[in-house]
């Protein structure tokens, strides 16, 4: 008797520390009222058809893109942010010039 109520606590503990957790952010099939809810800074990226698009930027090198269908996530991706412009590289002319 006394091992089965200390069995049953350790369950009862070890459940509480699992609600506890960190909850995932992202999720497929989670509904887009809870994605904006979670990202307060997400913006529509693209609206194509019965796809709804929002894009979320992490930081200043990523961003994640979420699409919706009906509602429901289907479709994750997260991208690197390209410069628009990259610095000239120094070309070996000179170099070879002797």
């Amino acid at each position: 008797m006394k091992y089965s109520i200390v069995f049953t606590l350790a369950l009862l503990l070890l459940g509480s520390c699992a609600i506890l957790g960190p909850r995932a952010e992202f999720t497929r099939g989670m509904s887009e009222k809870k994605f904006l809810r979670q990202n307060r800074d997400a913006v529509i990226s693209t609206l194509d058809g019965e796809f709804i698009t929002y894009r979320v930027n992490r930081g200043e090198t990523f961003y994640v893109l979420a699409t919706f269908e009906e509602g429901k996530l289907v479709k994750l991706e997260e991208r690197e942010l390209v410069p628009a412009w990259m610095p000239q590289q120094p070309t070996n002319e000179n170099n070879n010039e002797e």
